[in-house]
């Protein structure tokens, strides 16, 4: 819920449809999104240092002190209508009516889907059982990993060279999703045959991770783009909803195709969730003004 209200506020307090605030909102979306990952990352370590230092019920305590003053500067520093919906939400309507976002969700699933299918249960599992990591290793090394997503997807409008023009970045986010195709492929194919294996698994978590961030961003972007603001936490809901069911489908997966085929199973299977992922967007409009309802 806080991060469906962050995002869509970022939608509320930028509503024109000029082209300096279409690149202000990619800008800010990009930064949002890529805080927060960079955040989550220094959290798992974070969260190492107080467990081996203060144990976990203090670490709790800490935890629950930090959230407080978080809550409390939230309460007394914004704004109490901020992205407060002009007329009563009815059930129907939590699913989205528009084609764009159906088609952005769609591609959701199956982009989330195809990283936590090798990275959340079949990565670890590997670093620990082929390369011999210990579980500190795995952790900092992930942790990295979760960072320096956070910081390319903060930098994505600067990597993309955009100006946050939905066309533009629709296409865009297209010739991304192709290339995440191919590192994921080169991926899989190495894994398959085993072409030096640490190589191949590290240095492709990295250019993956890069490449996914990228996309991220972009779909990320999108998804408010195409909304109007006073829908914005809705469909941003909606659409984090099909995140959400992706990183379950992708996790069940991970564990499964792991223990039936290892690591290079789930990097096939992760790659077929990536094609269609990419193929996905081929459907989404090049023109703001397209936006249709579904009928």
């Amino acid at each position: 819920l806080t991060k469906i209200s962050s995002k869509s506020a970022v939608r509320v307090l930028l509503p024109k449809e000029d082209p300096e605030t279409q690149s202000g909102l990619f800008r800010w979306v990009a930064i949002l999104t890529g805080s927060k990952n960079a955040l989550k990352g220094v959290g798992f370590l974070l969260g190492g240092v107080l467990l081996a230092s203060l144990g976990f019920q203090w670490s709790l305590w800490v935890m629950a002190i930090a959230l407080g003053l978080v809550l409390l500067s939230s309460i007394f520093g914004l704004q109490g209508n901020l992205g407060r919906s002009k007329q009563k939400t009815k059930f129907q309507e939590l699913f989205s009516k528009s084609r764009e976002i159906n088609v952005l969700s769609f591609a959701r699933f199956f982009l989330f889907a195809s990283r936590d299918i090798w990275f959340v249960v079949a990565l670890p599992v590997f670093l620990s059982a082929h390369l011999g990591w210990d579980f500190t290793a795995i952790g900092s090394f992930m942790a990295i990993w979760v960072i320096g997503y956070g910081i390319v997807q903060a930098s994505a409008p600067a990597i993309a060279k955009k100006k946050g023009d939905v066309g533009r970045t629709a296409t865009t986010t297209l010739a991304w999703g192709i290339a995440l195709t191919m590192v994921t492929v080169a991926i899989a194919v190495g894994v398959q045959f085993e072409w030096n294996l640490t190589k191949t698994v590290l240095g492709g978590l990295i250019l993956f991770g890069i490449v996914f961030a990228m996309n991220s961003a972009l779909h990320s972007y999108l998804i408010l783009a195409y909304s109007d603001s006073d829908k914005a936490a809705l469909n941003v809901g909606f659409y984090y909803m099909a995140n959400a069911g992706g990183r379950l489908f992708g996790t069940l997966l991970s564990g499964l195709i792991y223990q039936w085929h290892g690591l290079s199973g789930c990097m096939w299977t992760s790659s077929i969730c990536v094609i269609i992922a990419a193929s996905t967007v081929v459907a989404l409009p090049r023109n703001r003004d397209r936006v249709n309802p579904v009928s």
